[in-house]
């Protein structure tokens, strides 16, 4: 079933890069008492996600939280080497925390999973933002199609809180 607005997020963890290397971090560690964003990309380095989805979220960062917002988190379906890889190339550190969802546990957990095999991706995420306080979800937007960005890009999350 899908995430819906009222709905609390699943408990679950992510692969994050810590200074000594690869760790994780729990749902609770990410929701619990916060206000967050958590965008979703079908892949890292892709066209979409590299040019639009992840820059929006980086450059309106600090207006995000000017707003009330703790964390600016993005997920995909990648291992956490890409996620570091492609947060540092995109000047996201300090700015948008990158989750890995490698085996798209999270991403099925939410009822968000999109099945890229045609183009030899596999499971992914569909392309989304959600709005989370406490754990439970105030706003969701999902793309239409995941070459779109435009209801759940930085900039449009900004617009709607």
């Amino acid at each position: 079933m899908t995430i819906k607005v009222g709905d609390r997020v699943p408990a679950g963890s992510f692969g994050i890069m810590n200074n000594d290397g690869p760790g994780s971090m729990t749902s609770d560690n990410l929701f619990k008492g916060k206000r967050v964003v958590l965008f979703s990309v079908p892949g890292a380095f892709t066209p979409t996600c590299s040019k639009t989805h992840l820059p929006g979220f980086v450059q309106n960062a600090s207006a995000l939280k000017a707003k009330g917002i703790d964390t600016v988190a993005c997920l995909s379906v990648n291992d956490v080497f890409v996620m570091d890889a492609w947060g540092k190339s995109a000047g996201a550190d300090g700015k948008v925390l990158m989750l890995a969802d490698g085996n798209a546990t999270y991403t099925k957990a939410l009822g968000l999973e999109l099945d890229a095999s045609g183009f030899g991706m596999g499971i992914r995420g569909q392309r989304f933002a959600l709005v989370a306080k406490d754990g439970v979800v105030e706003k969701l937007m999902v793309e239409p199609s995941a070459g779109q960005c435009t209801i759940s890009g930085g900039e449009s999350i900004l617009s709607n809180l």
